[in-house]
């Protein structure tokens, strides 16, 4: 179990021109990483848009692939995905200022092995959906992951004001 989390760095969304959260530059110097997100996008009315995460640059979601449990407050199910999704968030067809909120578990980011993430994400709005599913997911590349991007996969819009994301490191020690 770890014992001690460190917060490399944290964003907030300050203005309604955000498309992306980027974390760079991450140290190689803590065994894993946590990443807490709380997002909305203000436009659209889909009623829960996907949350894209990808890694080091990388411009597309080649290598990739992620097993999903949900459920959405009627069903549930399960379904494959061959891109970094990891999680929704409430867009304008929701309720007003919820948000959503998603736990990214990154273990041995710095090894020299594919890297395995979980995901434990939650969106709700108050009204005729909400989206509760944990995630499996593998990048298979051998780099040490040194900077996350985290981005609407659905629609391409921006984050609202308000929306936050904090990367931590954890150290076993």
């Amino acid at each position: 179990m770890a014992n001690t989390y460190t917060l490399i760095s944290s964003a907030t969304v300050n203005s309604s021109s955000v498309a992306n959260i980027d974390f760079t530059s991450i140290p190689q110097t803590y065994t894993d990483l946590l990443l807490k997100m709380s997002l909305r996008i203000p436009t659209g009315t889909n009623v829960g848009l996907r949350i894209g995460m990808r890694f080091n640059g990388a411009s597309t979601d080649a290598n990739f692939s992620t097993i999903l449990a949900y459920a959405d407050g009627s069903i549930t199910g399960s379904f494959t995905s061959s891109t970094g999704f990891t999680g929704w968030m409430p867009d304008a067809g929701t309720t007003s200022n919820v948000f959503s909120n998603v736990d990214v578990y990154i273990p041995n980011y710095t090894n020299s092995s594919n890297k395995s993430f979980t995901t434990d994400a939650v969106m709700e709005n108050n009204a005729t959906a909400s989206y509760m599913g944990y995630f499996a997911g593998l990048w298979s590349n051998t780099a040490a992951i040194s900077s996350i991007r985290i981005f609407d996969s659905g629609t391409s819009a921006n984050f609202a004001i308000n929306s936050t994301a904090y990367l931590y490191g954890i150290s076993n020690a």
